[in-house]
């Protein structure tokens, strides 16, 4: 804005209160004519130009106006936009009390301004009671960090799959916030149809919204001036549950312990059970001591793992289970087939041994001196096992081995004594 000459002769003031008067604009303002000088080299002239100063809101502003010569003119300083006188040499004009004056030797001459807010922006002039009058000026840039408007920016969002869903972030600050938006695991995401990291601008619009898109966002501004500042909006899919089983078929031998598995997908969360073949639900057992049934989920986000574990098993434990999964918006479920496989024969139940043992000692006294009490054990297995036969001479009887198939060894072992006796022979 053009300052006219009687308006500099009004801005080039002294420092005599007494004849202060007020304007409208409620300031207080001495006029006096400019001082002439005849000779220019006695003019005082500006040893360098006003610096522009960027400062952040609510930070300390200072700009500075170096005057060499100044002998007995004077100096003021001047808010251009506005015309407002701020100080007049030694003296503070304005009724800002976040304005101050500093100066140094009648030489350099600093206006400063506290608590710097966003009004503060614009020219400020330095000017010299000269005739023609002098001055200079310099800009004073105040930026703002970013900030959301939450009134204005989405919160947590529930939405079903399949829909479209628009997240809206909106932020201020100066210069104005650029926005983007990413996920807070940073892991890349479908966006209409393409697989990014980070989509820019206020709004996040996903078409046919599926369970893969569930997580936290962040909407991200930022604008040079720090701190950046993010808002973290959590996006919900929902969806009926889902279930997939990775062996439909288990096979396990009397006496072993088996764990069956089921995998589910649901949101809201599902409850998850299992059943018997029967339809009797199966409660976990996990705290009792040598329980039967342990049953422990784990969750995983919208995915959870259903695990039961059956111990010791027994021909009533073989047939079919059922794992379910139900949430508000429906239920399903999955069947795995528990068969009886036969056991490894390094692989002897406690029964077995036990039953084993007991005719192993009974036969002991008949077969062997007593000094040779340690030669037929629970554990036959290997070449052990073929010396041991050597030893009790059954090499070329064909009906002992028999016998004590029939008396005293599983099925499995007597398969061994018939390749065994048939090689000794």
């Amino acid at each position: 804005m053009a300052i006219t000459k009687t308006t500099k002769a009004r801005l080039l003031l002294i420092a005599d209160r007494k004849s202060t008067r007020d304007l409208p604009s409620g300031q207080n303002v001495v006029s006096v004519a400019p001082i002439e000088v005849s000779d220019e080299s006695m003019y005082p002239r500006f040893a360098e130009p006003i610096p522009n100063v960027t400062v952040t809101v609510g930070r300390d502003a200072l700009l500075a106006c170096v005057v060499e010569n100044l002998r007995g003119f004077k100096v003021a300083w001047v808010r251009m936009d506005t015309q407002t006188i701020l100080s007049i040499h030694h003296n503070i004009i304005t009724q800002n009390p976040r304005i101050s004056l500093s100066y140094n030797d009648h030489r350099s001459w600093y206006l400063h301004i506290k608590d710097v807010q966003e009004v503060d922006r614009g020219w400020y002039m330095c000017q010299v009671n000269t005739d023609p009058m002098r001055s200079r000026k310099g800009y004073l840039q105040v930026v703002v960090p970013p900030s959301i408007i939450d009134n204005m920016t989405s919160t947590d969002m529930v939405v079903r799959e399949g829909s479209d869903v628009t997240l809206v972030c909106r932020a201020s600050g100066y210069p104005e916030p650029y926005v983007m938006w990413r996920r807070e695991d940073g892991q890349d995401f479908n966006y209409n149809g393409e697989s990014v990291s980070v989509v820019d601008g206020e709004t996040l619009t996903i078409t046919k919204v599926s369970r893969l898109h569930m997580g936290a966002y962040l909407c991200i501004a930022s604008n040079g001036v720090p701190p950046s500042i993010s808002k973290r909006i959590m996006l919900m899919v929902q969806f009926p549950p889902m279930l997939s089983i990775p062996n439909q078929l288990e096979g396990a031998y009397i006496g072993q312990d088996v764990t069956l598995e089921c995998h589910t997908e649901a949101f809201p969360s599902s409850i998850n059970y299992w059943t018997t073949d029967k339809g009797d639900m199966i409660i976990s057992e996990m705290e009792i001591v040598g329980g039967k049934y342990e049953a422990f989920p784990t969750d995983s986000g919208y995915n959870k793992y259903m695990m039961l574990k059956i111990r010791n098993i027994t021909k009533d434990d073989f047939g079919f289970y059922k794992c379910i999964a139900k949430n508000s918006l429906g239920e399903t479920d999955g069947i795995i087939k528990l068969d009886e496989i036969p056991a490894p024969p390094s692989a002897f139940t406690t029964t077995q041994k036990s039953i084993l043992d007991n005719q192993t000692i009974r036969k002991k006294d008949k077969l062997m001196p007593s000094h040779r009490n340690e030669v037929i054990s629970s554990n036959f297995q290997g070449e052990a096992y073929v010396e041991r036969i050597k030893d009790f001479g059954l090499g070329g009887n064909s009906a002992y081995p028999m016998k004590l198939c029939s008396n005293l060894l599983p099925l499995v072992i007597c398969h061994t004594l018939s390749i065994t006796r048939s090689h000794l022979s």
